[in-house]
C-alpha cells in the first residue's frame, strides 16, 4: 500500500493535460527514485511561476511584466492584429511566419454549452482596441472546429462594426500532403474554397 503523501503526488502530476494515472505514476516514481534535484528544480520554478506570470494587460499572453515584450516593441506593425485562441497559437504563428504585427490571445473560444461567452474571452477588450482606429486588419486565426468557426464569424463582425477588414486564415491541403490521404472534411473545404492561380 502507497504513502497518502505519494498518492498526492500522483495525482498532482494528473493535473497535466494528457497524463493519466500510469503516466502520473511514472512521473512521480522517477522524480523519488531518480530526479530529487530535479523536481525540487520544478517545484521551485512552479511555484514562482504561478505567483509571478499573468497576462499581458494589451494582449492577454503570459507575461511577467504589464506590457510584453512583443506589445512594447516599436518594431511591430500596429495596424495589422492577429487574434489566437491560445498562447500556444500565437507561439506557432510567431515562429512559422515572418509576421510582425501583434497578437490578441482569447484564451480560449466560443462555446456556450461551457458558459464562454464574448465577456471571458475579453472581447469587450478588443472591441475598445478596434475602436480607437489602429487596427486597420484583423486576421482571425481560430481553429477549424465549430466553436472555432462560430468564433471567427463573431470576430469578423466586430471588425467590420469598427472599421477594420477581417481576414482569415487559408484552410485546405497541407503541403507535401498527398490527396488520396486528406480526410474528407479537409479535402471538401480546400475544393470549395479553391482560388485562382496566379501566374
Amino acid at each position: 500500500m502507497s504513502s497518502p503523501l505519494l498518492e498526492q503526488l500522483i495525482e498532482a502530476f494528473r493535473v497535466l493535460p494528457g497524463v493519466g494515472r500510469k503516466t502520473a505514476q511514472r512521473m512521480a516514481y522517477h522524480v523519488l527514485e531518480r530526479g530529487r534535484d530535479g523536481g525540487r528544480r520544478l517545484a521551485e520554478v512552479l511555484a514562482e511561476s504561478v505567483e509571478r506570470i499573468g497576462h499581458c494587460s494589451q494582449c492577454r499572453d503570459f507575461s511577467e511584466t504589464d506590457v510584453c515584450a512583443t506589445c512594447a516593441s516599436a518594431g511591430r506593425d500596429r495596424q495589422q492584429l492577429c487574434v489566437v485562441e491560445s498562447p500556444a497559437d500565437r507561439l506557432a504563428i510567431e515562429t512559422a511566419t515572418g509576421y510582425r504585427g501583434l497578437y490578441y490571445v482569447l484564451q480560449g473560444r466560443l462555446s456556450p454549452l461551457d458558459g464562454i461567452g464574448p465577456r471571458e474571452l475579453g472581447l469587450d477588450a478588443l472591441a475598445a482596441r478596434l475602436a480607437a482606429g489602429e487596427v486597420a486588419e484583423l486576421i482571425v486565426a481560430t481553429s477549424a472546429t465549430v466553436e472555432g468557426e462560430a468564433t471567427a464569424h463573431y470576430l469578423a463582425q466586430l471588425a467590420r462594426r469598427h472599421g477594420a477588414r477581417p481576414s482569415r486564415l487559408a484552410q485546405g491541403l497541407p503541403l507535401g500532403g498527398e490527396l488520396e490521404y486528406v480526410d474528407r472534411g479537409t479535402l471538401s473545404h480546400a475544393f470549395g474554397t479553391r482560388g485562382e492561380m496566379p501566374e
